[in-house]
């Protein structure tokens, strides 16, 4: 599955997220701690390449607590074995975790009071990740609008948190194609993309694949089963007939059974799970390279035979 989902106002929000860059003394970018590679976004890190002067970057891993503590760790461990860059796992549940923020910006820049100046920070995220969420809790009043439905955010805004911090929100935006095919998966799964633009049943078979493999105890506390069936069709219908999604003649309705199962992993019934690891990604990554390679060598090889035939 390959997902193209570029709306004007995230093209917009590019551009002005480059112009303010420069104005800025560090990032902060949010991602989904179950899928902490798959929701960062490669355009920041390539908006922050363009900049003169390497700016820090705070990476929070937000919905900690519905991720997988372990797994967690080790992406913690990833991210901050990145020149200039630091890991916060937080959950918006504990506004304590959230408050963490602030003292990692001021931590970064200990003497901002002495120069008398602010730390301005630019928070950054993908949409759905918790971002103003964060935002309001940080600023104690709610200047940011919260909403299930992703790119709820469409502007920039200035926000002076009264702690030496000043906060520059920008809009949650994709990039223009997500070329691991594993992460557009995740993305829609978690609801990074508005369901307009997936199909429930590709993902939730996906979902249903990966959750038998490594979580198998969640899935049969969840749906109370015997056993988790290897073929994902035979599990799904085991949960059909579970939650009663029965059609004429006694099938098993699976195109209900396939939103119910999404809709009961995001919301958190089944337990803390994470739908990357870092070893995962590094293997994901080497193989959509040999797919670019592979692509790149068609089209040289197509370009070739075109101009001999001119």
């Amino acid at each position: 599955m390959t997902i193209q989902w570029y709306p004007g106002h995230m093209h917009k929000a590019q551009k002005e997220i480059r112009e303010a860059l420069p104005k800025v003394d560090l990032v902060i970018e949010v991602v989904d701690a179950r899928i902490p590679y798959s929701s960062t976004n490669p355009m920041v890190a390539k908006l922050l390449a363009e900049e003169a002067n390497q700016k820090p970057v705070i990476r929070v891993l937000n919905k900690s607590d519905l991720a997988d503590e372990k797994i967690t760790h080790l992406w913690c461990q990833a991210f901050d074995e990145i020149h200039g860059t630091k890991s916060l796992p937080i959950s918006c549940k504990k506004p304590e975790q959230v408050k963490k923020i602030t003292q990692l910006c001021q931590k970064l820049f200990p003497d901002y009071k002495e120069k008398g100046k602010p730390i301005n920070a630019m928070i950054m995220g993908i949409p759905n990740v918790g971002k103003s969420t964060i935002i309001n809790i940080l600023s104690e009043r709610s200047i940011a609008k919260v909403g299930n439905e992703p790119a709820v955010t469409k502007r920039q805004q200035r926000i002076d948190l009264d702690c030496g911090i000043i906060l520059y929100d920008t809009p949650g935006f994709l990039w223009p194609k997500i070329e691991n095919t594993h992460s557009s998966y995740r993305l829609a799964i978690t609801g990074a993309i508005k369901d307009t633009v997936l199909d429930y049943d590709d993902i939730a078979y996906y979902a249903a694949e990966y959750l038998a493999h490594y979580y198998e105890s969640l899935i049969k506390n969840n749906f109370q089963l015997d056993e988790v069936d290897e073929d994902i069709t035979l599990l799904l219908e085991s949960i059909g007939r579970r939650r009663g999604c029965l059609q004429a003649g006694g099938r098993i309705d699976l195109d209900r059974v396939c939103k119910i199962f999404i809709h009961e992993f995001r919301n958190f019934s089944m337990g803390r799970i994470s739908l990357e690891t870092p070893s995962m990604i590094e293997k994901e990554l080497i193989e959509v390279e040999e797919k670019t390679r592979l692509k790149e060598e068609k089209d040289a090889a197509r370009k070739t035979k075109k101009k001999r035939r001119r």
